[in-house]
């Protein structure tokens, strides 16, 4: 018995009699346009060179796996030289450019924080404790036209 295909309403496809579908599995018109759209916004092959997706293939094909291990062992070395001439942790502490101490990294950005706090309540602190203009003219500290809070 013929019944129609669940999905192309044309096609004629019988269940377990022995005859087959004769509907085509996808449209052929579509799958050929749809590539020749993706061909049209292929890029080209220099830009997949510069892109590192394709090889260069200047050099022979035999050489190619040599010249590949070349570039491999060259940018090892490079990187083992580089290693070499890194200071130590304890230089880029002291250049205060790693930052140092008994905090967790996690923690040091707070640490850090909490100094700068600190620092600022001691300045104030300071500055609030300071003696007046007046009380150093009185002592000889300043002369009177030392005074720096008096208007000329």
């Amino acid at each position: 018995m013929a019944t129609q295909h669940p999905t192309d309403p044309t096609s004629t496809a019988e269940h377990n009699d022995g005859t087959v579908d004769t509907a085509p599995i996808t449209n052929t018109l579509e799958r050929r346009n749809s590539l020749e759209k993706a061909l049209q916004h292929r890029p080209d092959e220099q830009d997949l060179k510069d892109r590192h997706i394709l090889l260069d293939t200047t050099a022979a094909p035999a050489l190619q796996a040599k010249a590949a291990e070349l570039e491999r062992q060259r940018v090892m070395d490079n990187l083992r030289k580089g290693l070499a001439h890194r200071p130590e942790k304890e230089e880029l502490v002291e250049r205060n450019i790693l930052a140092g101490g008994p905090a967790a990294p996690a923690l040091q950005e707070k640490q850090r924080e909490l100094e700068k706090h600190m620092r600022a309540d001691s300045l104030e602190k300071q500055l609030s404790n300071r003696p007046k203009p007046e009380d150093l003219i009185k002592e000889g500290i300043l002369n009177a036209d030392e005074n720096p809070v008096a208007e000329s």
